[in-house]
Parts: structure tokens; sequence; C-alpha cells
């Protein structure tokens, strides 16, 4: 079975045309492999697939007739994505909330808040505390 039939059949895209558009730009590897979409497809092969800055892993365990339902899809494919590249897609997520794009303007009040207290950090309340805790020593040493 080709490759971008396969993806398609395993539900990874939804139309076949995106599954051989994502090969043609070199986001689908086989066995460490770049492919085109007319590539054909075995048992045992190991596929990277790039979609959404996730690299997922699988291992086909057998080839489909057609399109398969989304319950049938772990009789085909063995999904060995490790949990890394979802915490990185995470992680992205929430740099992403906090990143202030060139030209929107200037700070609200609230960010110019967030932005003094980064600034500050944990070194400035650190010494507040110390020197709270010296005063206090030196009242009861009186």
């Amino acid at each position: 079975m080709r490759i971008d039939k396969f993806l398609w059949s395993t539900r990874y895209f939804k139309t076949r045309n995106i599954a051989s558009t994502a090969c043609k730009k070199g986001h689908i590897k086989i066995n460490g492999n770049t492919t085109k979409p007319g590539k054909e497809v075995f048992p045992m092969d190991e596929i990277v697939v790039r979609k959404n800055q996730i690299d997922y892993k699988l291992t086909v365990l057998d080839i489909p007739p057609s399109r398969v339902g989304a319950k049938l899809v772990d009789i085909y494919r063995k999904d060995t994505t490790p949990k890394e590249a979802f915490e990185h897609n995470e992680l992205l997520q929430y740099s992403k909330d906090y990143y202030r794009k060139k030209g929107i303007g200037r700070p609200t009040k609230k960010d110019r808040r967030d932005i003094d207290e980064y600034l500050e950090g944990p070194s400035n309340a650190d010494n507040e505390n110390t020197s709270d805790d010296n005063v206090r020593s030196k009242e009861t040493e009186e």
C-alpha cells in the first residue's frame, strides 16, 4: 500500500491529498528516509510523521484493506511517540500565550506590572524577607 494511502486510511490525515502533500514537503519518513507519496509500506516499517510540530512515531503492524474506523486503527499500527514530544508542544503553547507581537502597541498596566514583577524576580523578595528577619532578631536581642 502507498504511504499516503496508509496514512489516510489510519486517520493521520483527513484526505489523501493532504497526506501526499506532506510527503512531498518531507514531513514523512520511512525507516529514517524521506519518501515520496508512492512509496510502498510493509509490516514492521518505522514511520515518522511530522504534524503540528510533533514527530509521531509509529510501527506498521498490518496493511488495512481500506479506510478504517477510529476504534480499529490500533490493529494496523503501533504508536511509539514519546511523551516528551507532547510535553514540548504544551510548553510551546504556553510560550505563545505570553509572547507580545511587535507593533500591537504599548503594554497595558497589567502587562507593565507583570514585566516589573518578572524583572524584580525572587532575589529582591528574598532580600526583603532577610532584612525583616534581621530587624526581628535585633528586637529580640534587646
